[in-house]
């Protein structure tokens, strides 16, 4: 780092800190000033103004119509699968970014639009993974300066200034730097984007990645996680996601495989703690997501939860959620971070939830998990040059908070017909507990049921964490897939095994269109990380359960439904929106709702039909002196809709 850069991230390091040091605590003073609310990604807000009393009075107050709703209709080529974007708020300005890469300012009070930027990023064409997709911007202010960060899905990191909308011309080149420059290789922007928000600790705004999770060859784009000045653009530090040689942990890639590999990302959002000056990294899966022969070991920092110095990039500690990935465990969601008693000792802690419906909880400080994480044995790969891990890491507390294994025991048993028909279809897979690895596809054995899916157990969305209770909320998704891989085209491919589609692809449909598994389909989880409990469960709205009505079974009750977004917690209330279309295997549709929930019982206390599907974790802040809940919503009007109280 350079004498100017540090004495600039001093001067911005001691600022940050005074602002804020109670960042794990909510977000602060009625704003939403970072994605998830804070820092420390508690997706928590102390505003109180709506209560269970009152939430069935909101109303829509403003809505704000996307740009890309125009540039869709113009152009069918810039489809966009969903519009995910959380805006973030302060002094009574709204922050927001479009999946097709437009930056807009709004007025917090009215939804009138202040200004707008198009970063052209659709003219990179669609972009690798989920497409058009983009879910936050970030911000920071020094003096009277205000920078709006924006990742681009064309692999750009702009500096926007927040008063006039316009880059600034001093941040890379012309407001912006490409990131597909200063990693160890030269990487084509094809397989590589941004999607999820950048992170801002002091002056440095650091950066992950989406790479292609569809590989043809062994080597791809390095994952590695970057910090830059916030006003220059200069990068100060990287983080090699993969160990090159001479550095900790490369030793976990066998036979040279760390000189190829990628992926090993961050795609999904980090958390800090800008009192410790420490940076908290979800790293996904390395290539290719379900076949480890070509990278033999246990593949440090792959599927890792790593703590690293914001200032420097150096590691502080890590531990390894998944050794030698092969079932797609990306860590999905940005960790929370709290500050609690237990066992009688303040713990400052970090909560990491996972697709396989694990949370791994560890001190922050140190990485010493919070509750004894146990080596288990797991079953093993038979396929030719696999070598899978012998063990997994399974943590003692707190229990899972979803469905675990292709197991008997989890099939759907809504009548003892149907019970019959799930297990001649279960019949056809390769089965087991969690962390079976997948299977050649033959004639005999279609694939490996994996449950957990990809999709989680938990995802994107993440989780809330309540700091005067400690109860952390999990939404989650029922959502096995089937896996199996069979041998690609040796013109085309490099892998001695990819991913084969198999029969019906990778979804899973059981008897008669139903899922294959037990409800919930969709659930949320109230966790007490003081304790280590689960406290309750319960189904997140009916999903099929009018479908089951219809056969002419009993009712089942509430089944619950995938299509959920992250949750928003208040002083007073748990807050979600729901609505989706019906999928193969999964559920039904669902109709577009938000949902005020109990945070001591679970039970719903009101739900409020939308006029368009919730595509968006809901945020919240204050404004004039009324309390608002602002998310995205999906459809062919997709845009931001903000409810308040008449």
């Amino acid at each position: 780092m350079n004498k100017i850069a540090r004495r600039s991230w001093l001067g911005l390091w001691t600022f940050a800190v005074a602002a804020t040091v109670a960042a794990q605590q909510g977000a602060p003073a009625g704003d939403w000033p970072y994605y998830h609310g804070d820092l420390g990604s508690t997706q928590y807000s102390a505003l109180d103004q709506i209560t269970a009393e009152n939430f069935a009075d909101l109303r829509i107050a403003w809505r704000w119509d996307s740009p890309d709703n125009q540039l869709s209709r113009e152009n069918r080529m810039l489809r966009v699968l969903g519009y995910k974007s959380t805006p973030i708020e302060i002094d009574d300005v709204l922050y927001v970014n479009t999946s097709l890469g437009v930056v807009a300012a709004i007025d917090a009070k009215t939804g009138a639009e202040l200004w707008r930027y198009d970063t052209d990023a659709k003219a990179a064409g669609r972009p690798t993974n989920l497409g058009f997709n983009s879910r936050a911007v970030a911000y920071w202010k020094g003096g009277d300066e205000i920078r709006i960060f924006q990742p681009s899905t064309d692999a750009f990191l702009w500096a926007i200034d927040g008063r006039s909308g316009k880059p600034f011309e001093s941040f890379g080149e012309e407001g912006r730097v490409d990131l597909t420059k200063g990693l160890r290789r030269e990487v084509n922007r094809r397989n590589y984007t941004i999607m999820s928000s950048p992170i801002v600790v002091g002056d440095v705004v650091i950066v992950g990645s989406s790479i292609s999770d569809g590989p043809t060859r062994t080597e791809m784009p390095p994952g590695d996680v970057r910090g830059y000045d916030v006003r220059t653009g200069e990068q100060l530090w990287v983080f090699e996601s993969i160990p090159q040689k001479g550095q900790y942990g490369n030793n976990t890639w066998e036979d040279g495989s760390w000189e190829y590999s990628g992926n090993t990302n961050v795609w999904t959002n980090m958390s800090a703690d800008p009192e410790l000056g420490y940076v908290y990294l979800p790293f996904g899966t390395p290539t290719n997501d379900w076949y480890g022969g070509h990278r033999k070991g246990h593949n440090l920092f792959a599927e890792s939860i790593v703590c690293v110095d914001a200032r420097t990039g150096e590691r502080v500690w890590h531990f390894q959620l998944v050794h030698h990935g092969l079932w797609d465990y990306d860590i999905p969601a940005a960790p929370t971070l709290f500050d609690l008693e237990i066992d009688g000792v303040q713990r400052k802690g970090v909560a990491v939830v996972t697709k396989q419906a694990f949370t791994y909880v560890f001190d922050r400080v140190t990485g010493e998990p919070i509750w004894p994480i146990e080596e288990r044995p797991v079953p093993q790969s038979d396929v030719p040059g696999e070598r899978s891990a012998l063990t997994q890491p399974f943590p003692t507390k707190p229990p899972p908070f979803d469905l675990q294994g292709a197991l008997e025991e989890n099939l759907i048993d809504f009548s003892p017909e149907l019970r019959a028909e799930a297990l001649e279809i279960f019949s056809r897979f390769q089965t087991g507990p969690l962390y079976t690895p997948p299977v050649v596809i033959t004639d005999e054995v279609q694939g490996t049921i994996q449950l957990p899916g990809w999709g989680g157990g938990a995802n994107w969305t993440g989780a809330a964490i309540d700091p005067d209770s400690g109860m952390l909320y999990v939404p989650s998704a029922t959502s096995p897939i089937s896996v199996g891989l069979v041998k690609p085209d040796a013109a085309r491919s490099d892998f001695e095994y990819i991913r084969g589609m198999g029969h019906g692809g990778m979804s899973l449909e059981g008897p008669r269109g139903l899922p294959l598994f037990k409800p919930p389909y969709g659930r949320i989880t109230a966790q007490d990380l003081k304790q280590g409990t689960n406290a309750w469960t319960v189904p997140n709205g009916d999903g099929i359960r009018q479908q089951i009505i219809d056969m002419g079974l009993d009712d089942p009750g509430p089944l619950g439904s995938p299509g959920t977004t992250g949750p928003v917690l208040t002083k007073t209330l748990l807050v979600v929106g729901q609505g989706a279309r019906a999928s193969r295997g999964v559920g039904g549709a669902s109709e577009p709702v938000l949902r005020a929930i109990d945070k001591k019982t679970g039970e719903t206390i009101a739900e409020l039909t939308l006029p368009a599907v919730p595509s968006g974790t809901p945020m919240t802040y204050m404004s004039g002196g009324k309390q608002y809940i602002a998310f995205a919503v999906s459809g062919d009007e997709s845009g931001i809709i903000a409810m308040a109280l008449p």
